[in-house]
């Protein structure tokens, strides 16, 4: 069981609100994760990948200085075991990378960015990953029971 953090999920949600609106202000492009990620993998001479590799370091050394301020490196930050099969794990992670480009975008990009903005394709687009993502997690939890959550 998780532990229920209103104060710090509605201050993170502050947060990633508040930089996918400055990134929109100050530089006219849209905060999606797997977009920025593809501009790093690709890298052009017309859009070079700096701005993109210090956005995906950021949020890498955000994730390591929270872990460290909360004292839960040796504890929670690496995990140590799986429950499912690391074959399935990456599976998931190739059938989540198809997805997004499927998709045209990833939960940042449609979820946080394009709703907002009122993009028809990018409500569409959330309530059908929500959709797939609430099917996945009933399916593997109560029919094949890989989560072991049942």
């Amino acid at each position: 069981m998780t532990e229920f953090t209103p104060f710090a999920a509605t201050i993170g949600g502050v947060l990633i609100g508040l930089a996918a609106a400055l990134m929109l202000l100050f530089e006219g492009r849209i905060a999606g994760i797997s977009g920025i990620l593809s501009g790093v993998l690709k890298g052009t001479r017309d859009n070079p990948p700096a701005w993109q590799a210090i956005f995906l370091g950021g949020m890498v050394l955000g994730g390591i200085t929270l872990a460290i301020t909360q004292g839960i490196v040796e504890r929670d930050f690496v995990m140590t075991e799986l429950s499912i099969s690391p074959w399935l794990a990456i599976a998931a992670g190739l059938l989540v990378g198809f997805g997004t480009r499927l998709g045209n975008g990833c939960t940042s990009g449609h979820g946080v960015c394009g709703i907002p903005r009122l993009s028809m394709r990018s409500i569409l687009a959330t309530l059908t990953f929500m959709g797939a993502a609430a099917a996945t997690v009933y399916v593997t939890n109560h029919i094949f029971a890989f989560g072991g959550l049942s």
